[in-house]
């Protein structure tokens, strides 16, 4: 990603004859050449001494600030200059991480990220844990909000990695991704270097991750959220913990599949393994995946409770045409699917937000073609718009459009649209292509020039006189013919009117946070990646990534509500007898049961049952992590069929109420048992220790009685943890 202005590094001259004489020499050659060029920098360590970072600097991933000439004096020093919104950043990650489990602090090596923002958002240290978190960084970050270091280096763009030696002093310099090979040499060469001239020290750096001190949650930075065309199944991207959650519409989950850890493998649910999913489709029982840190299009099918791979070879891809089957073509970085139709064939294609090359694919499940295009088998994946290169360029010609990591897809097909809508993340617009002629065009947001990826704010209006700030999803209501928008580093949620090109704030309040219960303009999110509009075209459900939540929006009501995952800590159990049973949550061993007295109950009556629990004095419910009760009836589930048999804990100074409604046709049944359970997440009052409890209560139940006086009204479960 380019920046706004900027020369790079210009005392390193001499490492542009080094990289020349390295693309001629034979690998017998390369390292004498780098060892050389070695020679000549460090003689002139004193010029390239580079400057000390600011000390109000705030640090993450560390006891405190560190000085690059008094703490990392002696090793070679990485430097890592990035933002979290870049996908060309996410792409060097991998190679950092390589690098860091080949040498550690103790062999002389310590990789710095340095975060120079580029959005507004990306400043704030909060936002920047969330992104420490969700990429799995573990070495030292600083936050370089005001660009000092940036600055003084004279860095241009993202990402840059700066080597250092043992002095502080600049060794190399590399630009962009895909260079991984060269990064190992140059710093395993440094440290071999200077260890012969004994300039490494082997002490270790104090280290305290970010990430040790979070409570834990049932989602972990869900990325997007789809709804099937009933409205009673929601699919959910968990993708901190790298796995899909199929739910009711109620919260009860159907099934885990993947996670917690990253992973690539296809199987049965249990089996199979995702690396931080982004987007996901489903119709007809069929769920498609943007399997993204995969480079992979993952297919679930519920029927058979499998996992497929239908594109991509696991690999980041450059190609940036395509047109091979989908295992045999290389892909970058599928950030968003969905289903559409191309051709006149129905649910033909899958398009694909290819947010590593900039453009937008096609993936064909049937015979097809493209607008105005060529025609394709089965299986093929092929680039539909964008030239590849990161800009935010319309065109009439769907190849000659440019894209700056587009992020959220949504089809419309009524007319007089019939399109595709694309939240363009980088350029901060919504765009569209035409599936008539390939045309991609302009909706709101982003800038004329089709160069400046810097125009962005917080703005309602019309056409380009609408700011946005990085959006990331987007979701087409065709009941009202209306486009939400999750505007993510605005914490909002927008809509927009495609005929008059309006854009304006549904909620949020344009800050970070997390409220619900709320109207729409009191309401907060932080950082939302993904939104669907329900089945019923009254519901917007909301991926609220950085709170670690699904949230509702009530279009008609306005207000926020929470979506409760009724989540057990176990992995998704397949039983193959009973494919479309529900997974009730399986209690942990230590959970205790509490044996309760027999009671009897008279058919078409209700017994409600009053649950009241008590945390640790001092301790409350943790935060983002919804309590709840469930319901089961063993060997009688057809008792409870109807009814509510899961629903949140809120409170433990009023007792949640739970009804049981005894149908008639139970009349002869005799003696049945009903269990109650309840998980509880709940965290100490200084946050010091958060935890999960579980409790079982153990109702046998008499049915059939006739004495009306022996039947209760209500039960009260009571305990205390």
């Amino acid at each position: 990603m380019a920046a706004a202005s900027g020369t790079l590094l210009s005392l390193l001259g001499p490492q542009g004859e080094l990289e020349a004489a390295l693309r001629e020499a034979g690998e017998a050659h390369k390292e004498q050449l780098v060892l050389e060029y070695l020679g000549k920098v460090s003689g002139r360590a004193g010029e390239l001494r580079v400057p000390e970072f600011v000390p109000e600097l705030e640090w993450l991933n560390t006891e405190g600030p560190l000085s690059l000439h008094k703490d990392l004096r002696g090793k070679v020093v990485v430097l890592d200059f990035f933002t979290y919104c870049c996908i060309n950043c996410m792409h060097v990650l991998p190679d950092l991480h390589a690098l860091e489990h080949e040498y550690s602090d103790k062999d002389g090596l310590v990789i710095i990220g340095v975060h120079s923002a580029k959005f507004p958002n990306e400043k704030v240290l909060d936002n920047i844990k969330s992104a420490v978190l969700r990429y799995n960084i573990t070495h030292p970050v600083v936050n370089d909000a005001d660009a000092t270091m940036w600055q003084d280096l004279e860095v241009s763009c993202w990402p840059t990695l700066v080597i250092l030696g043992p002095q502080g002093n600049l060794l190399f310099c590399i630009i962009g991704e895909g260079h991984k090979d060269q990064l190992f040499l140059f710093t395993s060469l440094a440290l071999k270097f200077y260890r012969e001239r004994n300039e490494i020290t082997a002490d270790g750096i104090p280290a305290r991750l970010y990430k040790d001190s979070l409570a834990p949650f049932p989602l972990l930075f869900p990325g997007k959220v789809a709804v099937d065309s009933a409205g009673e199944i929601l699919v959910i991207s968990d993708t901190g913990h790298h796995r899909i959650l199929v739910v009711k519409n109620d919260g009860q989950v159907l099934h885990t599949i993947g996670g917690p850890k990253s992973g690539r493998r296809d199987g049965s649910f249990s089996e199979s393994s995702f690396h931080s999913p982004q987007g996901v489709a489903i119709k007809d029982n069929v769920i498609y995946v943007a399997d993204t840190e995969n480079h992979l299009i993952r297919k679930i099918d519920l029927d058979a409770l499998t996992v497929s791979t239908v594109a991509g070879t696991g690999s980041q891809g450059n190609d940036k045409e395509g047109g091979a089957q989908g295992e045999q073509q290389p892909i970058s970085s599928p950030w968003d699917v969905t289903f559409g139709v191309s051709g006149g064939s129905e649910q033909c294609v899958l398009w694909v937000a290819m947010a590593g090359t900039h453009q937008v694919w096609a993936l064909f499940l049937e015979d097809g073609k493209l607008p105005k295009g060529s025609a394709f088998p089965k299986g093929t994946c092929v680039r539909f718009a964008g030239s590849g290169n990161e800009e935010n360029r319309n065109n009439s010609y769907p190849h000659k459009a440019g894209f700056a990591q587009p992020s959220g897809l949504t089809v419309c097909p009524e007319e007089p649209w019939s399109c595709l809508f694309v939240a363009d993340s980088e350029s901060s617009s919504i765009r569209s292509i035409s599936l008539r002629d390939g045309a991609v065009k302009h909706l709101v947001g982003g800038e004329r020039d089709p160069m400046n990826l810097f125009a962005f704010g917080d703005m309602d209006g019309t056409g380009i006189n609408a700011k946005l700030q990085h959006p990331l999803g987007v979701s087409w209501d065709q009941n009202q013919n209306a486009l939400y928008v999750a505007d993510s580093y605005n914490h909002k949620i927008k809509v927009v009117d495609p005929k008059s090109k309006r854009c304006s704030t549904v909620a949020g309040t344009g800050k970070p946070g997390n409220t619900v219960g709320q109207s729409f303009s009191e309401a907060a999110f932080n950082e939302p990646g993904g939104l669907c509009v329900g089945g019923d075209g009254r519901s917007l459900f909301v991926a609220d990534t950085n709170n670690h939540l699904i949230k509702v929006l009530d279009l008609e009501a306005q207000t926020v509500s929470l979506f409760p995952i009724m989540l057990s800590g176990a992995r998704d159990v397949v039983d193959s007898a009973l494919p479309a049973k529900l997974h009730q949550p399986k209690l942990p061993k230590s959970a205790p049961v509490i044996q309760l007295t027999p009671i009897m109950a008279e058919p078409s009556k209700t017994v409600e049952f009053l649950l009241q629990l008590q945390l640790p004095a001092g301790s409350k419910f943790t935060e983002g992590a919804p309590s709840f009760w469930f319901l089961s009836a063993a060997d009688c589930e057809w008792l409870l069929k109807g009814q509510t048999t899961q629903g949140e804990i809120t409170s433990v100074s009023v007792p949640s109420r739970i009804a049981v409604r005894i149908p008639v046709e139970a009349a002869g049944l005799g003696e049945t048992v009903l269990s109650i359970g309840a998980f509880v997440y709940f965290c100490s009052g200084d946050a010091s220790a958060c935890m999960m409890k579980a409790v079982s209560f153990c109702q046998p139940v008499c049915i059939g009685t006739s004495d009306s006086t022996k039947c209760p009204h209500s039960v009260a479960l009571t305990y205390s943890f």
